[in-house]
């Protein structure tokens, strides 16, 4: 079973988006982008180990939101969180050698590895996830369209909860997409029709929000329906 699989009783810890009780968000000014060398090397580790082709980047965003104390951690603990969950998950480490900060059985093979030559390659090429859809595009531009509401999640989704149920405005129509919540699964990318909605600030967050403002969600076809 992945860190993804459609089961009773998962939990999300990442979709933050319009939860009260959390406090202000303070922005860093001039942020670096690590704050420590660890931090460093997790952003490595990740890079290298997805790109060995063990998990897919739903897949890993499904684990790193499961952290039980996500809120308690910092960013690229997230990450060391998530990569820890897939590798035990697929038996290349287990908890008692994170435990133990060292390897304690012989490594597994690799399907592929990222070599230090390759990296700024790899890093410029990306991942697409552009795919060919069968249908035409059940929405345009300009259409008003109301998201799903998914009460008790099953798996992962890119559907925030704080739009859910809620109605807003197609503004662009970006092609076909691996869909994330069947590609977090393991079970295949099921591309669907991507869109950006925008949505009316007093619509999301009620008549006390301010009204000049907006905020705009990539959503996949399969979580809208007509207005």
């Amino acid at each position: 079973m992945t860190a993804a699989s459609a089961e009773p009783g998962y939990v999300t810890h990442a979709d933050l988006g319009g939860r009260t009780g959390l406090g202000r968000v303070v922005p860093e000014k001039d942020e670096p982008w690590f704050h420590a060398p660890w931090e460093k090397r997790a952003f490595a580790l990740t890079l290298a180990m997805g790109a060995t082709g063990s998990w897919n980047i739903d897949q890993s965003r499904a684990a790193r939101e499961q952290a039980p104390n996500y809120l308690a951690m910092s960013y690229f603990e997230i990450w060391t969180a998530g990569i820890e969950r897939l590798m035990i998950e697929r038996g290349m480490i287990t908890a008692a050698e994170i435990e133990a900060g060292h390897a304690v059985t012989p490594a597994k093979p690799l399907p592929r590895k990222l070599m230090a030559e390759n990296v700024a390659a790899v890093l410029a090429r990306g991942g697409p996830t552009s795919r060919d859809v069968a249908t035409p595009a059940r929405f345009a531009v300009g259409d008003r369209v109301t998201t799903r509401e998914i009460p008790a999640p099953t798996g992962h989704t890119r559907l925030p909860r704080y739009v859910q149920g809620k109605t807003g405005t197609v503004t662009h129509l970006h092609g076909g997409h691996a869909f994330p919540d069947a590609n977090a699964t393991g079970t295949g990318e099921a591309p669907e029709w991507l869109y950006t909605v925008r949505f009316a600030g007093i619509d999301l967050f009620g008549p006390e929000a301010d009204p000049t403002t907006s905020v705009s969600v990539d959503a996949w076809d399969s979580y809208l329906s007509p207005a």
